[in-house]
């Protein structure tokens, strides 16, 4: 059995991460980076931040299409209520993770799913708390450099070594942590009409 739709899957993203995520669900999709300003705005809430991102990425690709659902998303950490940024050197991912040791850290992943047809609108803002064990400095100068998490919001890759910094993890879906939440995405995706399921398999 086929789905009755042929909706096309893309992804406002050029990050491999979300890639490798959202490959886990369906190999049929393209993507293509959004040209969206991420800045963020004056006295602006995290929930604010990732709703706004999440949506504006994917109505950015939308808009160069007839047809398809575009998927778009946007995370960010907060710590002791600041928004965590993505380190970007080694100096500064020690840091980040020196002030994690011992502390909850949260995650929050703002999702969109727009349908490029008739430009309907679907949002999600998925939660996840991680709590970082009591690190040492050698343990994280050597995750850091065995890693080399800088481009991760949070100075970790949950998928890879960055399981051996934590004591616990609370949320829905882990895969969240790494930036698309499979779960309520396969949901937005079915509230579309497009079931990974009953799709064809990629000539």
């Amino acid at each position: 059995m086929t789905q009755t739709t042929t909706a096309k899957l893309w992804l406002a993203s050029s990050s491999e991460y979300r890639k490798a995520i959202l490959s886990k669900l369906t190999k049929n999709f393209n993507s293509q980076a959004p040209n969206v300003d991420e800045t963020v705005h004056p006295h602006e809430l995290a929930s604010t931040l990732v709703s706004r991102l999440a949506l504006a990425k994917a109505q950015a690709v939308a808009s160069s299409l007839t047809e398809g659902l575009v998927i778009g998303s946007d995370q960010v950490a907060l710590f002791q209520g600041a928004i965590i940024g993505k380190p970007h050197s080694f100096d500064k991912a020690i840091a980040q993770l020196r002030r994690f040791s011992g502390h909850k850290v949260q995650f929050l992943t703002g999702l969109a799913v727009v349908n490029a047809a008739d430009n309907s609108i679907q949002q999600h803002i998925d939660y996840f708390d991680v709590w970082f064990r009591s690190l040492t400095d050698v343990e994280i100068v050597r995750y850091v450099e065995k890693e080399q998490p800088l481009d991760c919001a949070g100075s970790f890759k949950v998928e890879g070594l960055g399981i051996s910094l934590f004591e616990k993890l609370i949320g829905d879906d882990p895969n969240s942590l790494v930036g698309l939440p499979l779960l309520k995405l396969n949901h937005m995706l079915i509230n579309a009409g497009y079931n990974v399921l009953l799709e064809d398999e990629p000539t």
